[in-house]
Order: structure tokens, then C-alpha cells, then sequence
């Protein structure tokens, strides 16, 4: 049965992706997006599809439509873009909470908010699972992120438990592939661009601070699964590859990847970087019988072919 969806940050890297997989699962899907991170050039195959809308629009203002399921991705997600303006950042995450929340209320519809494995902050804890509550420093550089994703997530689960809205709540973990914005400041487009330039490769810190990879694929196939389930499972569910990289080991098969003549240069280690990243999926494996099937190597390959691209 055709649905009627509606995603936000519909134009950018992860919701570019959702569009096109849902357009091909037969359903009619409204793109929304502010443009600023999301990009035209990432859903302009679509335009002309006649169940695919693209609507200029800000989720921190109320917007009303008629429809099935909402997938609230609407938020800059690397550190350069969201400290770029960071009051507009979680405003994006709880203003447009708020009016994706009331929307739903209002059509009745299933509503997912794409959070992060950042509501887990600077992690003690090793593997992270989604009982754990977190190491965030609230008045850091990165907090208009993470607590701006900490804050929707409550207000999601307080829709839910005044206002029976039904819900779904992923923790998305590092995740690349083709659409990444080459200057979006992120560890795999930063790499892969300055491999492709035969320019210094760049690490923070000493290189041992690790994390885990999930090319955009498995990823779109989790958010679907989890959109999927009975109204009794609202998550958050961890969608991640638990196979945990160090920036070293990452830079260094990126630059064997792009027979690349870069060399590795080392760089002071930011505020509040965390120094492990990696999720325990085994709640993805019992609820939506999800894995990543995408070895890291694969993905790379595709995201180094769509970079090279970019130049030609």
C-alpha cells in the first residue's frame, strides 16, 4: 500500500538516500529540507518522479501536510556545520521535535527521530548500549548537538506517553558513503578528499581514539526495519557497524584505497572529541534482525569512486 511520508533534512547526505529507497518501495514521498547543509544536487534525480515532492522549508517553523509516517533527520551533523551557528542547531533539534511531534499528533501519523551516538557523550562505558545514559558536558562546543538530540529524544518519549503518538527512536553511529559533503568536516570525506588531492592527511590527537563505521545503506535498511515494527517498539535502538577502527588504521587504508602519496600529519585533539565510539547492536539484531552486511572496505571503495567523480 502506497504511503504518504514526510522527511525532514530530506535533501541531505543520510536523507537523500531514504528518499530514493522509499520512492522505489512504491510510496509518495515529501522532501523537506532548508537547504543549510542539505543540497538540491542530492535529490535532483528525483524531481521529476511523480511521487517525489521538494518543499523549501524551515521543521523550527510549524508546517502542516497530511501524511503517513514523518522521519524527522532535519539537523547539521558534523561539528563544523553545527558549531557553525550552534543557537540555530538545537533549535533545528527542539523546535523541530516540537513540530514534527505535533504534526504527528495531529495526522496521526508514525513519527522516527534520527538521534545520535552522540547523546552518549565522551562514553565510560565500552561498547555502548542504549540503557546507558551518557557522558555529555552540557555548556561544551558540541552540546547544541548533543544535548540538542538528548532534548528531542524526551520530548519524543513524552509525546508518547501523554499523547500515545507513536514513535521510533534510532541512535545513528558514524556512517559514510556517497553524498557526503566534501567539506562537511567529517573523518571519512576529509580523508578520502585529502588522499584524492595527495595533500597532508590529518589526525586529531595521537590516532588511537577510535570509531566504528556503517556505509549509508545499512543504515537506510535500519530506519526502515525500525519504522516498520509494532507501535510497542519505540527504541532508541543503536544503528552502527560494531567493527571499531582507529583514525590511524582509517587514514591509513584510505590512503592505500586512492594510492594516494599523502602523508599522515598529526594535529591537536579538540574539545570534548570522544576517544572510543562503538554500539552494541545486539537490541538491532533481537528487534528488527538487523546487521551491517557492508564490509568497510566495499564502502569506501564506492564513497572514494563518487569523490573522484565529484572532480571530474
Amino acid at each position: 500500500m502506497k504511503k504518504r511520508i514526510l522527511i525532514t533534512g530530506g535533501a541531505g547526505f543520510v536523507g537523500s538516500h531514504l528518499c530514493e529507497r522509499l520512492l522505489k518501495e512504491g510510496n509518495e514521498v515529501f522532501c523537506l529540507d532548508n537547504y543549510f547543509t542539505g543540497d538540491k544536487q542530492n535529490v535532483a534525480h528525483l524531481v521529476a518522479h511523480p511521487d517525489f515532492e521538494l518543499i523549501r522549508h524551515d521543521i523550527t517553523q510549524p508546517y502542516l501536510i497530511e501524511v503517513d509516517e514523518i522521519y524527522n533527520l532535519a539537523c547539521p551533523a558534523s561539528p563544523p556545520h553545527y558549531q557553525y551557528n550552534a543557537i540555530k542547531t538545537i533549535k533545528t533539534s527542539v523546535l523541530g521535535a516540537i513540530n514534527v511531534l505535533g504534526l504527528a499528533k495531529r495526522t496521526r501519523a508514525k513519527v522516527l527521530q534520527a538521534s545520535t551516538s552522540e547523546v552518549y557523550g565522551d562514553p565510560a562505558v565500552h561498547p555502548q548500549t542504549e540503557a546507558y545514559w551518557g557522558n555529555v558536558n552540557p555548556i561544551g562546543i558540541r552540546s547544541c548537538y548533543d544535548e540538542g538530540k538528548r532534548c528531542a529524544e524526551t520530548l519524543f518519549m513524552d509525546y508518547h506517553r501523554m499523547n500515545q503518538v507513536r514513535i521510533k527512536i534510532i541512535r545513528i553511529f558514524n556512517t559514510y558513503g556517497p553524498r557526503m559533503n566534501p567539506n562537511d568536516g567529517r573523518v571519512v570525506s576529509n580523508f578520502i578528499v585529502q588522499a584524492l588531492h595527495n595533500q597532508d592527511i590529518t589526525i586529531y590527537g595521537d590516532g588511537s581514539q577510535t570509531r566504528s563505521f556503517q556505509y549509508v545503506d545499512d543504515l537506510i535498511e535500519g530506519m526502515i526495519r525500525l519504522m516498520n515494527t509494532a507501535d510497542t517498539v519505540t527504541g532508541p535502538i543503536n544503528i552502527g557497524n560494531p567493527g571499531e577502527f582507529t583514525m590511524l588504521e582509517l587514514a591509513e587504508k584510505i590512503i592505500r584505497l586512492t594510492a594516494s602519496k599523502s602523508k599522515i600529519i598529526y594535529q591537536p585533539l579538540p574539545q570534548d572529541d570522544p576517544k572510543q565510539r562503538c554500539p552494541d547492536i545486539s537490541l538491532a539484531k533481537k528487534e528488527l534482525d538487523w546487521q551491517p552486511k557492508i564490509p568497510l572496505e566495499e564502502g569506501l571503495l564506492r564513497t572514494i569512486a563518487y569523490f573522484k567523480s565529484l572532480s571530474q
